[in-house]
Formats: C-alpha cells, sequence, structure tokens
C-alpha cells in the first residue's frame, strides 16, 4: 500500500537513480546536461570556437556564485573507461588559480598542465601534443594570472637553486615590456604588463616549438589562446 512518504521517498529515489543513470549512460546523455561527462562523439563534434567559449561560459557561472553542482563520484564512474577532454590548459602553479574550478569544469572536460609561471617546455610541449593529436583536444588555453609570484620573481631577478634558472623564462617577456623606469615587482602595473607579454609569447612558443601543434592549427583543428585571471575577482579575459 502506497502512503503518502511511500510515495515521496520512492519518487525521489527514482529521480536520484535516474539523474546518476544519465551521466554514467555516456553514450545517451544529453549535451545539453551540464553534469554529462565528455564522450568521443562529443569531442569529435566540438569546434574550438566552441570548446572557448564553453570555458568561458563556465568562468562567467563561476564568477557569478552560479557554479553548477553534480555528482563527482558519478563522473568518477563515467570516466574510468576512457577520457575525452575538449581542451587543454597551460595553467601556474598558484593555489588561487585552479583551472577546473574557475572554469567550473566536470571531471574529464581538459588536460591541465601545472607549472610555475605558465611557461612551456619540451616536456609541456609533448603533453600538449598528446593532449590535442592524440586525445582530441581542440583548444589550448595559456592561463596567466594577477599577482603572480614567478613574475614578479623574474623582474627581481631573485635567487633560490633551481628557481634562479627557472625565471630566466620570463626574460623575453620583461624585454617586450619595455621597462623605462625601475626594473621593481613592486611596480604593479609592471608586473600585470610582463604577465600579459608572458602568456601571449608563451602561446606564440607553443606554435614556433610544435610543428605538430602548428600544422594542427594551421588547418583549423585546434585553436591557441592566451588568458589571464583577475584572482581579485576570479574573471578570466582572452587577450587580444
Amino acid at each position: 500500500m502506497y502512503t503518502r512518504r511511500t510515495f515521496f521517498g520512492t519518487a525521489a529515489a527514482f529521480t536520484s537513480a535516474a539523474a546518476v543513470t544519465t551521466v554514467l549512460s555516456t553514450g545517451s546523455a544529453s549535451a545539453q546536461d551540464p553534469c554529462a561527462v565528455f564522450t568521443p562523439d562529443r569531442q569529435k563534434a566540438k569546434t574550438p570556437a566552441e570548446a572557448i567559449k564553453r570555458l568561458m561560459d563556465g568562468n562567467d557561472r563561476f564568477v557569478a556564485g552560479k557554479s553548477i553542482t553534480c555528482d563527482l563520484m558519478a563522473q568518477v564512474k563515467a570516466t574510468s573507461t576512457g577520457q575525452s577532454p575538449f581542451a587543454a590548459i597551460v595553467g601556474c602553479i598558484d593555489s588561487r588559480a585552479p583551472p577546473e574550478m574557475l572554469f567550473d569544469l566536470n571531471l574529464g572536460d581538459v588536460f591541465a598542465a601545472r607549472i610555475a609561471g605558465n611557461f612551456v617546455n619540451v616536456d609541456i610541449l609533448g603533453s600538449l601534443e598528446f593532449a590535442c593529436k592524440v586525445a582530441g583536444a581542440k583548444a589550448i588555453v595559456v592561463l596567466g594570472h594577477s599577482e603572480c609570484g614567478a613574475i614578479k620573481g623574474a623582474i627581481d631577478q631573485a635567487k633560490l637553486g633551481n628557481l634562479t634558472a627557472m625565471l630566466t623564462k620570463f626574460e623575453p617577456a620583461i624585454a617586450a615590456s619595455k621597462i623605462t623606469g625601475e626594473r621593481t615587482s613592486k611596480d604593479k602595473a609592471l608586473v600585470q604588463t610582463v604577465a600579459d607579454h608572458h602568456s601571449r609569447l608563451t602561446a606564440k612558443m607553443i606554435l614556433d616549438g610544435s610543428p605538430v601543434l602548428k600544422e594542427m592549427f594551421d588547418k583549423g583543428e585546434i585553436t591557441i589562446v592566451a588568458a589571464m585571471h583577475d584572482i581579485s575577482t576570479g574573471k578570466v579575459s582572452i587577450l587580444t
């Protein structure tokens, strides 16, 4: 016999089960379901421009305090047999700049390479080649951020173990900033200018350093953009 409590308890259980089934059944998951993980078909259908738009739409939700809450364990199960990320992000290790949160992403949505100052070397270039050529990602975002400690250290020519050599990676961006006054990280405008230049130069270095990615870019198979995250607002902006 169905009582009011039995009815609503059954309905709630059914709704919960249906929601999980929607995520787990990747073959039938709706592209409109914000919690549905990416499948090979969905990834293949996504254009480079759409990949960037999906990231920026997610950042808009994050900034507005409207990030989507999903069943992460359901996503763990749904991605346990494979992955089909739609983008790759080269970001900084800064604790305030996790790309999955900034872009309101699901498990399996992006490849994320993080290193102090979001620069690229042969290892990261190889990782990006895997992400795009082998695994099918449609966009690469070089994500810098304001008040970057690595940028500040490079401007001040900090010396500390292996950090000393690493900070030389930012000299091209410092040179491009054409400093006319004192070279100091206390100059916030200078720090931001160098950060902007560095993200743009890194995006160019990806094309210059990887014939594989350059060919994909020239064919329109992928896009590569530089972006900047404002740590005071959470907003990400594409650098032109």
